[in-house]
């Protein structure tokens, strides 16, 4: 659980180390094969996340080929609208690797917010970086070619082992053939 307090103190400036311990006490393991479902559609959200390694995607509607949003290693995050709402998910998430996660219970984490005010920093935290992700995604799909979004893409570190070429095409809003020949053009 080391990599999960390195980040938590990454996030928060105002945390002891018996604050800390209180809060790594709290999360559990999980471990997701390759294609294992997270949480599944209709399902409601009771969970934070941390992915320790793997990653995961967010698969929108009936179309199993529609990946609305992927979760990389270090990255913390919950199903937001059924989590905050307690309604049931739209999104299947699904591990795209062998994907190893630590979690914490919804009753928990409300309990932690109320007991530490740094545990109410560190949410804040994170979830104004995943707002910032979010926009920064919003921006690229309305003002770049399809083709510098791949581009930005294969400039992450880590992106492109986690994904295959047609989880890519789908996150990018276009077709497998499509993107092999961006790919095909850019070589």
């Amino acid at each position: 659980m080391q990599e999960l307090a390195d980040f938590i103190k990454t996030h928060t400036r105002h945390l002891c180390e018996e604050e800390l311990f209180l809060i790594i006490s709290k999360f559990r393991t999980q471990t997701l094969r390759k294609k294992q479902l997270l949480l599944k559609r209709g399902q409601i959200a009771n969970r934070y996340y941390y992915v320790r390694s793997g990653a995961l995607r967010f698969i929108y509607g009936e179309n199993q080929d529609l990946t609305a949003w992927i979760v990389l290693p270090g990255e913390f995050f919950t199903e937001i609208s059924s989590f905050k709402l307690q309604a049931p998910t739209r999104f299947n998430i699904e591990a795209v690797d062998d994907t190893e996660l630590c979690y914490i219970e919804r009753a928990e984490m409300e309990l932690l917010y109320r007991q530490l005010p740094a545990w109410q920093e560190f949410g804040r935290e994170v979830w104004e970086t995943m707002a910032m992700r979010m926009i920064d995604e919003i921006i690229r799909f309305q003002t770049m070619t399809v083709e510098e979004r791949y581009l930005e893409f294969l400039r992450q570190p880590g992106f492109m082992q986690h994904i295959s070429v047609k989880q890519l095409a789908s996150y990018l809003g276009i077709t497998p053939n499509a993107l092999s020949r961006i790919r095909k053009n850019i070589r």
